[in-house]
């Protein structure tokens, strides 16, 4: 026997290595990670380079886990982002965990990094006061900016994700004549604008806008995801809903607004929202009491919202998009900041809301064969962004959980489809 165990122990302490060799690479997405944002970078990273990567839902803050290679240790370090290096028999533990019936936790495997586009004004673009693209930026995922031009060229089926820039899909430009109508950026988005219409054989701006929102409708119906925040979500669902009248008042469109606008809405061709009123005041900032800025009474030190703990296991779609280290999210403001719940249609998931104040902030559906979400506010760390402020630094709130939710829809469309169905 003791000459059997001379030639056994140093095979023993060749295989000991093996045994509890690193297999994967953890990325905590609770309070133990320092830079969350740039987590979202590291996953999508992964993904374009052909890896996968497993989303544990509710595991320390919906972490991520891939398997050990140098170079994306290397790349976390670059980043700054916190990561565990961990053996074959903890990610086993952690799984056996996951798997309980008994837990709220599940995991969804990310299998291919998705193409995201953000539609928004070219110039507009370049102010780079958008979270979305804030975000995508300060975490390092590549997107192309696409306008009205791309998206009637059918250009929209490149991607697979697209974010609707804080834009006015109604032709009303932002309802913004009153303040801007003498300032040099008004003018020329208006012009702009006129010309791109006319270049696309349509009399009004208002026309190509509607266009633009059905093309975009039809993407989602046909497998596309959709985000939209702020005004880029009620005035898209407006546009729909008035495409057989006129709501625009003559300073934006050179006609008045057809007075029984309101009956001849609608409401079979929108997404997330029905039974609204629009406003044609012209000089009024409101477009419908879809949104209650104008409404609600709720003060800054009270201006939070709470995010709904679903079931990871059989919703999936929601616990995904809800993955983050709090569940009670700084409100903050926009031109649309929050949506009426009484406006919803049935079958809108309301992912976020402030209860005592009837506001759904966070909310989600399916359209045909794609998803989409509406996030209400204009920026997460900025309560009351003005035109003309510098664009938020991302490097000061590296942990921010407004923007979290953003990401979750960014690494949405790279599950797979199968578990998006369940």
């Amino acid at each position: 026997m003791k000459h059997l165990l001379k030639y056994l122990l140093p095979f023993a302490f060749y295989l000991l290595p093996l045994l509890t060799r690193a297999a994967s690479i953890l990325i905590p997405m609770d309070d133990a990670q320092k830079d969350h944002l740039k987590s979202y970078g590291i996953a999508f990273w992964v993904l374009k380079n052909g890896g996968t990567v497993d989303w544990l839902l509710n595991y320390r803050g919906g972490s991520f886990m891939t398997a050990y290679e140098k170079k994306t240790e290397d790349e976390c370090n670059i980043r700054g982002v916190s990561y565990e290096v961990i053996a074959d028999a903890e990610v086993s533990n952690i799984l056996v965990q996951i798997n309980d019936p008994s837990v709220n936790m599940d995991v969804v495997k990310l299998e291919k990094a998705p193409r995201i586009a953000v539609y928004a004004s070219k110039d507009r673009a370049i102010d780079r006061d958008d979270a979305v693209i804030l975000v995508l930026q300060y975490a390092e995922i590549p997107f192309d900016i696409i306008y009205d031009e791309e998206i009637l060229k059918n250009q929209l089926y490149k991607y697979d994700w697209l974010h609707l820039h804080h834009e006015d899909f109604t032709g009303q430009y932002s309802k913004s004549y009153r303040k801007y109508k003498s300032q040099l950026l008004f003018i020329e988005e208006k012009k702009n604008q006129e010309i791109t219409a006319q270049n696309f054989g349509f009399k009004k701006v208002s026309k190509m806008k509607l266009a633009v929102a059905q093309h975009i409708r039809e993407y989602c119906a046909n497998g596309g995801f959709l985000f939209a925040m702020c005004s880029g979500a009620d005035s898209f669902d407006i546009a729909l809903a008035a495409c057989n009248t006129d709501i625009c008042a003559s300073v934006y469109d050179g006609d008045p607004a057809d007075p029984r606008a309101q009956s001849k809405l609608d409401f079979s061709q929108t997404l997330a929202f029905q039974n609204f009123n629009v406003d044609t005041d012209p000089f009024s900032r409101q477009f419908s009491d879809i949104d209650v800025t104008h409404t609600r009474e709720v003060k800054h030190k009270d201006d939070f919202f709470t995010l709904f703990d679903f079931s990871a296991k059989w919703d999936v779609v929601p616990s995904m998009l809800t993955q983050d280290h709090d569940r009670v999210i700084k409100g903050f403001k926009g031109l649309a900041t929050a949506f009426n719940k009484d406006k919803l249609k049935p079958g809108v998931t309301i992912m976020g809301e402030l209860k005592s104040a009837n506001e759904a902030r966070y909310i989600h559906g399916e359209y045909g064969k794609g998803q989409w979400t509406f996030y209400g506010g204009h920026d997460p760390e900025d309560y009351t962004h003005n035109n003309g402020e510098p664009p938020t630094d991302l490097s000061l709130h590296p942990n921010s959980p407004g923007y979290r939710l953003i990401l979750n829809n960014v690494l949405f469309p790279a599950a797979k489809r199968k578990k998006l169905k369940t």
